[in-house]
């Protein structure tokens, strides 16, 4: 059992409200059916425990999270910063401003957002498997 609590009543999305794809993917999420739990990782730390987790999840690298173009990141590094894993962790831990994607937690399955749009696709594929398993 990992450290995020997940509920099939409830989608999670973990996002920053500095962010544009962010901002968008949560006007959709709160457009859903299902009850809202919302992260904005600009105002709530979420641990490095958490973000390893979700990390693993996505079967993703942390560096795929971080705009190496962002000020805060250049600040400190290069583009091309060789780093490990936990290094990475830490960035998106303690300079959230710098995470690129969303992620929405649906049930049990974690998803990068790419476009906003992504999320009305996860949500629907959820209530398909919904209905599938009520006609069973």
């Amino acid at each position: 059992m990992g450290v995020i609590a997940t509920n099939k009543n409830q989608n999670i999305l973990i996002y920053s409200s500095e962010n544009s794809i962010g901002k968008q993917a949560l006007a959709y999420l709160e457009d859903s059916k299902n009850k809202v739990f919302t992260i904005d990782v600009t105002k709530t730390k979420v641990s490095g425990t958490q973000w390893l987790e979700i990390f693993q999840n996505l079967k993703l690298h942390p560096k795929d999270f971080v705009n190496k173009e962002h000020p805060d990141f250049t600040k400190k590094y290069d583009k091309d910063a060789k780093l490990s894993k936990q290094d990475w962790i830490k960035i998106v831990q303690n300079s959230p401003v710098v995470v690129t994607n969303p992620v929405l937690i649906v049930k049990d399955n974690f998803y990068k957002i790419e476009t906003p749009s992504d999320i009305r696709k996860y949500l629907d594929n959820s209530s398909e498997e919904i209905d599938e398993k009520k006609h069973i």
